[in-house]
């Protein structure tokens, strides 16, 4: 049976953190990261964690393809937001995929992101139904190190099912090995990294080979006919001499997006997979491999469906929204790796009410809202009356969802006063077109644009706020500014 990728797409935020800023303030100590100090890192916001950007790449998969009757949600990612709940469940719950699927949490290497898609191809290889696979990664390095540098925040999906698709699956190929480059253990807050050269020689350069390798015999093509060569690893040239041990050309070895990206962990070999299908033509063949522990091989073959099935964004769309942030102490603040005195106003109690959580999750988690069956007036949240003064029908209301939905700014305010994490606070009316208004958090608000009446809107997966007494974190649809190629917020007419 054949499977293929039948969509993809892809996230990665707005702020862009320049590495100048990062080598800046630790040359002082270690000026060999002057070295490392070009180009930027993605950043993800003090509302993004693992879970919202693997909303943010599962939402742009699915825009080229639309409803889909998935069998499961996997996410992998080293950074998921809790231990004891399952990560990839409120991904199922956010974008209304229902309660007849498999959810899957998958963690504990760097090659997680391609072991679940390994996974998901064999799981669809049984004839079941499409298995959609996100992963995504915002770790913490520590300060001064070259993890620091090189790492970023990002996230991708793949829909995985029965059929050729956009990519059919030709070949895969897994090593497992228990070679420690590095290691963060349990309830430790950073990596610990051995030496690169020991890597470099003992790991990638003899265990990814032996992986690829097999993975093109099954596939049952040479090295020469691969058009692009994804390795997930910032390290430089090491992709390249992988590329010429193997046979691969020179040219076919793919951007690493270091430049303006940085290496997303677990999730980096889907960002390169996604990046690379983006500019695929049908019969290209597509290498894409993890490491960590081993190395996952997996060898596609671009249909000629890959002109059809497009992302609405994709990596490099959001690649093109970056936003430049020199400020190195909000991402130390946005990452909780500095003590902050935060005030007064932010030490009153988050806890969360899970009673309550759970028996509004669909207008809390999914932002549902309602639809008055009688008079078609929509409005959110849902009620048992219609809110139309010339109806006000009782029990008429049908799910009506919001997410996706055009909106426009009705008003705004920027207060200082309330506590925010990234102040000001601003929150706002948001208008959707078909009917029905919110008044709601308002994130990614670029203060040199600001807001403005009218101003494009869209609703965006986010933390809304943090219990750090238990370790509990509430999630809500927040609104944002609408987004154009060039980066810079739309303004209202």
């Amino acid at each position: 049976m054949t499977v293929g990728i039948q969509a993809f797409g892809g996230y990665i935020p707005q702020l862009r953190l320049e590495r100048a800023a990062i080598a800046n303030a630790h040359a002082w100590f270690n000026p060999g990261l002057k070295g490392l100090g070009k180009g930027e890192r993605a950043m993800a916001n003090w509302d993004e964690d693992a879970v919202t950007m693997a909303v943010a790449a599962a939402r742009d998969c699915l825009s080229a393809v639309g409803d889909v009757d998935l069998g499961g949600v996997y996410l992998a990612s080293t950074s998921m937001p809790f231990q004891d709940r399952q990560n990839a469940g409120i991904i199922a719950q956010a974008l209304l995929f229902g309660e007849d699927l498999l959810t899957l949490d998958i963690a504990g290497s760097q090659r997680a992101g391609t072991s679940a898609l390994v996974a998901a191809c064999k799981s669809a290889n049984g004839g079941g139904k499409p298995i959609l696979v996100t992963a995504a990664e915002k770790r913490r390095a520590r300060a001064a190190s070259t993890l620091e540098m090189t790492t970023g925040d990002a996230g991708a999906a793949v829909l995985v099912g029965e059929g050729e698709g956009v990519a059919k699956l030709l070949g895969s190929h897994t090593k497992a090995v228990d070679f420690v480059d590095h290691y963060r253990g349990q309830d430790e807050t950073y990596d610990y990294n051995w030496e690169e050269r020991w890597i470099r020689d003992e790991g990638y350069m003899k265990l990814v080979p032996a992986a690829c390798e097999a993975a093109l015999a099954q596939a049952g093509i040479s090295a020469g006919d691969i058009s692009a060569f994804c390795f997930p690893a910032a390290m430089r040239r090491v992709a390249g001499s992988l590329a010429k041990k193997l046979g691969i050309a020179e040219e076919a070895v793919r951007d690493n997006l270091q430049a303006n990206c940085g290496e997303a962990g677990a999730a980096h070999g889907l960002v390169m997979l996604v990046h690379a299908l983006e500019h695929a033509k049908s019969g290209d063949k597509i290498l894409v491999t993890g490491f960590g522990q081993g190395c996952d091989a997996l060898v596609f073959e671009a249909t000629d469906a890959i002109n059809d099935v497009r992302p609405e964004m994709g990596i490099s769309g959001y690649l093109s929204l970056g936003r430049r942030e020199p400020n190195y102490s909000r991402y130390l603040a946005h990452n909780e790796m500095v003590e902050m005195e935060r005030g007064i106003r932010a030490e009153m109690d988050k806890q969360t009410g899970l009673t309550t959580l759970y028996r509004n999750k669909d207008m809390i988690m999914s932002a549902l809202g309602g639809k008055c069956s009688q008079c078609g007036t929509v409005q959110f949240p849902k009620t048992n009356i219609c809110v139309n003064p010339n109806c006000g029908a009782v029990d008429t209301q049908e799910d009506q969802p919001f997410v996706g939905a055009a909106a426009k700014l009705n008003s705004y305010t920027a207060d200082r006063l309330t506590y925010s994490p990234d102040p000001p606070a601003y929150f706002g009316m948001v208008q959707f077109d078909e009917g029905g208004r919110s008044m709601t958090d308002i994130t990614d608000v670029d203060p040199e644009v600001g807001l403005s009446v009218g101003m494009p809107m869209k609703l965006t997966f986010r933390v809304k706020d943090y219990d750090t007494k238990r370790g509990f974190r509430r999630y809500y649809w927040k609104a944002a500014p609408l987004l154009h190629e060039h980066g810079a917020a739309e303004k209202g007419e």
